[in-house]
């Protein structure tokens, strides 16, 4: 990887006016994960959970004021610390600004965030046939949490479970 950033790189908290630009990049990054059919999200939902209920922040990435790319991240808590982390829900460059090292900037920005916090832990998950993500994330000496399985209950089982 080239990490030989452009002096007009930046990164600024969103705010309400990034709404479109946000929703944009969520949908340009379910595009390359193959998952565009499971995007619902919409300007107002945003707007709602991200802004009015606080539950996420959101890290805007720009070149020569241009929006690059975006972070998307809330905290989470570790019993075994006792202690708040950071969980990492979206990592995005478009693509023409891949390979420059915007990437690592962005998430060193989460990185310092969740220092400066206190946090201890930055987690996020990958898809396990991404491997320039995988082998990008290698290389920052993160490490696969071998032995954990994710699970999910969603929408309609989701709501079936919490009636029974």
């Amino acid at each position: 990887m080239n990490d030989k950033i452009n002096n007009n790189f930046s990164v600024r908290f969103a705010s309400l006016n990034d709404i479109p630009t946000i929703l944009k990049f969520i949908k340009e990054l379910a595009a390359y994960e193959k998952l565009e059919n499971e995007v619902t999200a919409t300007e107002d939902i945003l707007r709602e959970w991200i802004f009015e209920k606080n539950k996420c922040e959101v890290l805007i990435a720009l070149e020569n004021n241009t929006e690059i790319g975006y972070a998307l991240f809330f905290h989470n808590f570790s019993t075994f610390l006792g202690k708040a982390g950071i969980y990492l829900e979206d990592l995005y460059i478009t693509p023409n600004y891949r390979g420059l090292g915007y990437g690592k900037k962005l998430l060193k920005e989460v990185a310092k965030i969740a220092v400066e916090r206190g946090c201890e832990r930055l987690d996020w998950q990958c898809l396990d046939w991404n491997k320039s993500s995988i082998d990008f994330y290698l290389s920052l000496k993160a490490k696969e949490m071998k032995g954990w399985i994710s699970y999910r209950l969603s929408h309609e089982s989701l709501k079936e479970f919490a009636c029974r």
